[in-house]
């Protein structure tokens, strides 16, 4: 094997190792450092679906807790909470 056939075997070499990174979503940024850009897709959507309920029962959760003055019960509070995660 010559030297041409070397250069053009390590040319593929890196050219498909690239395209398998990009294929990936693996980018580099200015200093080499490697990172990982996602897509959007139905399971991202989803659990960024999932992550905003759960905040939104967390803060209620947090004003349960923290409010003593309310004339609604703690059970009451707890299923409107399991009235709107069946949604």
């Amino acid at each position: 094997m010559g030297p041409f056939e070397m250069v053009v075997g390590i040319v593929l070499i890196v050219t498909i190792g690239s395209i398998i990174r990009a294929k990936h979503g693996i980018r580099r940024d200015n200093k080499g450092n490697e990172f990982f850009v996602g897509t959007d897709n139905a399971e991202t959507k989803a659990l960024q679906s999932e992550i905003r309920a759960l905040k939104e029962r967390i803060q209620v959760l947090e004003r349960i807790a923290t409010d003593n003055n309310r004339a609604v019960t703690l059970d009451q509070e707890i299923e409107k909470l399991r009235d709107s995660s069946k949604i």
